[in-house]
């Protein structure tokens, strides 16, 4: 494989992407509707759901650098990381539809239900999503290519996000006629089809060009080793926590907030006749706007990097990203324009974070093989999951002890103190998150000019070894 920096052909990018595509129409559910589900459709307590969501992820996140070492010692004729998504994209789907199906079944055996699907549910997705993501890190040697890969894969992946939070729950009312499980259950079977073609088309289009030095020896317990000593990784981990957990928090209850607190209303929108609006089509519109303008940052995002780094871009849209999210704390339930305004900002600047987090992650790769002569991408990315892992674990913890707490309950009116933690969790308390995220990437030390001086010396320890 040619270890030089190559320029990607726009439809290896595109290939790239579909993975994403893919992936994102699951982890959208997860981000924005599983608690919902579990909480409304499921009908689990807050709770015992809150418990379920801190075991199962943790239990997941763990498991997200093992299936990177697996894939890190993979060898087939395909590479290392391309063959996952062709051997599990079928049961991939499988999982999923099983995973949305509610059981005609008394509490108990809906928890025991609930809790085998869900820890398979993300296993299966850990299995094929480690290697696609480490994929980005062996596609090109050439780090602004990587940003470049990285923007296109978050573009399929804000396409994901908008087909999610535009057709599930209509799908679901549609699929469903007044039978919520049975809608999500088959929504989960197009979903399903949907993902399967697209990692084909994943797998079939792109290439791993980036491979370990031919020197290096296989051994976990270097690798680990040489994981946790890595600095501008450790620094970028805490950054992906405090940043997941941003996230989170606020996507755990966006439903509840449409649905508690701002509730149905009769408003003017541009484009939509003056009528009394459900929840179910106020929080779809406010997701879509976010994806949308999620995906307008994503392209000027790469178009910002070039130009003041990856380290400064982070940090000033972040903040920005930060006071638009505080800023809901302060909007009225009636004051629909301003929620969806304050959207559109937040999701602008916030979105491309991932982007920038991602093609870092491919950056402490290339400074871990320039520091220590060895390469671990796999074991990287996986790591770097798990830490999402458990930001959303304790996202969604947080989120649903503090909603039981202050005494929510499903599908009634809530107190004023249920609505009251409902909104704290939508601005304040992620807004704190990002303050500390930020704070933490004022420390992280692989700036522009590093990572140019980094690269170079790589290319030219790789023409020495062939």
């Amino acid at each position: 494989m040619n270890t030089a920096p190559q320029k990607l052909s726009l439809g290896e990018k595109i290939s790239y992407g579909f993975g994403d595509l893919a992936s994102v129409l699951y982890w959208q559910t997860f981000m924005l509707y599983f608690t919902f589900f579990y909480t409304d459709v499921f009908l689990i307590p807050a709770g015992a759901a809150a418990t379920m969501f801190l075991v199962s992820r943790i239990w997941d996140g763990v498991n997200d650098p093992l299936m990177g070492i697996i894939a890190d010692r993979t060898e087939t004729r395909w590479g290392k990381f391309r063959p996952y998504l062709l051997w599990l994209c079928v049961p991939f789907a499988v999982i999923g539809v099983f995973t949305f199906t509610v059981p005609d079944l008394a509490l108990h055996g809906r928890m025991i239900w609930a809790y085998v699907t869900f820890i398979l549910m993300m296993m299966m997705y850990t299995a094929i999503n480690i290697p696609y993501t480490a994929l980005l890190g062996v596609i090109s040697a050439d780090s602004d290519e990587r940003t470049t890969v990285s923007s296109v894969k978050f573009i399929f992946a804000f396409g994901a996000g908008i087909i999610v939070s535009a057709t599930l729950l209509p799908m679901v009312k549609q699929l469903g006629r007044g039978n919520d499980a049975r809608g999500w259950q088959h929504s989960f079977v197009i979903y399903g089809i949907a993902a399967i073609v697209f990692f084909l088309i994943a797998f079939r289009g792109t290439r791993e060009r980036v491979r370990p030095p031919k020197s290096q020896k296989s051994s976990v317990k270097k690798d680990l080793f040489e994981l946790v000593t890595n600095g501008p990784w450790l620094i970028l981990l805490a950054m992906t926590i405090t940043f997941i957990l941003f996230v989170a928090v606020r996507s755990s209850v966006t439903a509840h907030y449409f649905k508690y607190v701002v509730e149905s209303q009769k408003i003017t929108l541009p484009f939509f006749r003056t009528e009394p609006y459900s929840f179910e089509t106020l929080v779809s519109l406010f997701n879509t706007i976010g994806q949308i303008s999620s995906l307008v940052g994503v392209f000027m995002v790469n178009w910002v990097a070039r130009m003041i780094g990856k380290k400064k871009s982070f940090i000033i849209i972040f903040l920005i990203a930060i006071l638009s999210t505080a800023g809901f704390y302060i909007a009225r339930p009636d004051q629909i324009i301003l929620i969806y305004v304050l959207q559109i900002i937040g999701s602008v600047t916030g979105g491309p974070l991932s982007v920038l987090l991602w093609a870092m992650y491919a950056d402490t790769a290339d400074y871990a093989e320039w520091k220590r002569g060895r390469r671990a991408t796999g074991l990287v990315f996986s790591a770097s999951t798990m830490s999402q892992k458990f930001g959303w674990a304790f996202g969604a913890f947080v989120s649903l002890n503090l909603m039981s707490q202050v005494g929510f309950a499903a599908n009634q009116a809530q107190s004023a103190a249920s609505r009251h933690g409902l909104l704290l969790l939508f601005s304040l308390i992620p807004a704190g998150f990002g303050v500390l995220s930020v704070l933490i990437a004022i420390f992280y030390p692989l700036n522009r000019k590093r990572i140019t001086q980094i690269g170079t010396e790589l290319a030219e320890r790789k023409k020495t070894e062939q």
